[in-house]
């Protein structure tokens, strides 16, 4: 189930070598929570992709490519 979408969090987008979609909170307390778009839906993905946000073969989106993206 996905997590609601909280209008003050900021999250950050990542894209894997494999060209999944991610985006990554970070609570205050220091939790990490991980999403993945699926056919233009956000889902919760498993908690093993969040180390893939530290690959080297991922990158961060640029601006126009998170505009770009679903909310």
């Amino acid at each position: 189930m996905m997590r609601p979408r909280d209008p003050a969090t900021e999250w950050e987008f990542f894209r894997t070598e494999q060209g999944k979609t991610l985006r990554v909170d970070e609570s205050d307390e220091g939790a990490l929570s991980v999403d993945v778009l699926k056919e233009g839906v956000w889902s919760e993905a498993p908690y093993g992709m969040i180390g893939l946000r530290l690959s080297p073969s991922s990158r961060s989106l640029t601006a126009a490519e998170i505009l770009a993206l679903p909310l």
